[in-house]
């Protein structure tokens, strides 16, 4: 830990003497468009603060930003091209912890943690356990109940295997004491139907999601220190009994070839987009907690994530 937080002061250094950690006070690219892609399909939490960030890029900044969206494998498709993309600092790759730590557990992951080099997180999004909104389980405690009375028969939805919803219903079924059973999707916005039509008996989700769905799903606790101002009524895990404060972390990547400059300078401009008070606001009101991890502060981020992660693991029985 002392080594890591090392190498993250000597580049914090190094890139002051260059004068890089001033901010970017403009558009990175004048006369290039960044190519933002994300490794899931359209509509979840990654694709929104993507195209949120894009639209402010372009609007405040003068920076042409597209979001393509390249879903597949939970991500993996995407993360294990990572490092064939140009590395002219003009393609970004949306990233998500634990997600890119766990999977290469898996067999056939053709990435490992280490390729993936990532240049900022911007967002976390706590897990949110809900239900239709015709579900019969008002509350946490009915749904704990007949999930105790028919062990491995009810159902959970979440986005991807190996992933922070997978990890949540691990979470949820050793805390709780059940056995519930985990259906991955492919991202967030591809299991709202299966939730809302009760083809599953809940999701493990995030709270944007819960937010934005509110009408049409109850949700039945969040994975936060204190109630959300967007969702009064529904109670946090903590309150439930649960020592349980988690969920995903996002930000960007970029192949490892990219020169440090530009990484430094992707970082500023991200950490930028980031600060901006009008999507700050934006993306506060719909359930996403901000946070700043620039480039000279990811190995020691890193480190603390994966260890986390790593013993989620173990608990869950992925690993010995």
């Amino acid at each position: 830990m002392k080594m890591l937080k090392l190498i993250g002061a000597c580049l914090a250094s190094c890139l002051l003497s260059f004068g890089l950690l001033s901010g970017a006070s403009a558009q990175p690219f004048p006369d290039k468009t960044i190519q933002y892609i994300i490794p899931f399909p359209p509509a979840g939490e990654s694709d929104l603060v993507a195209r949120y960030q894009a639209e402010i890029s372009a609007k405040k900044f003068k920076q042409p930003m597209v979001v393509i969206n390249r879903a597949g494998a939970g991500g993996a498709l995407a993360w294990s091209a990572l490092n064939t993309y140009p590395a002219d600092g003009t393609t970004v790759v949306g990233i998500n912890i634990p997600h890119t730590i766990l999977q290469p557990l898996q067999e056939g992951i053709q990435y490992k943690t280490e390729d993936i080099n990532a240049i900022y997180y911007y967002h976390f999004t706590p897990d949110a356990l809900m239900v239709s909104a015709d579900s019969p389980y008002k509350t946490y405690q009915e749904f704990i109940a007949a999930a105790k009375k028919d062990p491995g028969k009810m159902t959970l939805a979440g986005s991807a295997q190996y992933s922070a919803n997978h990890m949540a219903v691990e979470r949820l079924n050793k805390l709780a004491g059940v056995k519930i059973t985990y259906v991955p999707f492919k991202g967030t916005g591809d299991l709202i139907t299966a939730l809302i039509g009760m083809h599953v008996d809940g999701a493990m989700g995030y709270l944007p999601l819960a937010i934005q769905q509110k009408g049409k799903v109850r949700t039945l606790a969040i994975a936060t220190d204190k109630r959300n101002p967007a969702l009064p009524d529904v109670p946090t895990f903590k309150e439930l009994g649960l020592n349980w404060v988690d969920g995903a972390y996002r930000g960007v990547a970029v192949p490892k070839a990219t020169p440090l400059i530009l990484q430094q300078k992707m970082s500023d401009y991200f950490a930028q987009l980031n600060a901006d008070p009008e999507t700050k606001k934006k993306l506060e009101d719909s359930g996403f907690i901000l946070i700043d991890i620039p480039l000279a502060k990811m190995p020691a981020f890193i480190q603390e994530k994966k260890t986390q992660s790593m013993e989620d693991a173990k608990n869950a029985g992925m690993i010995k």
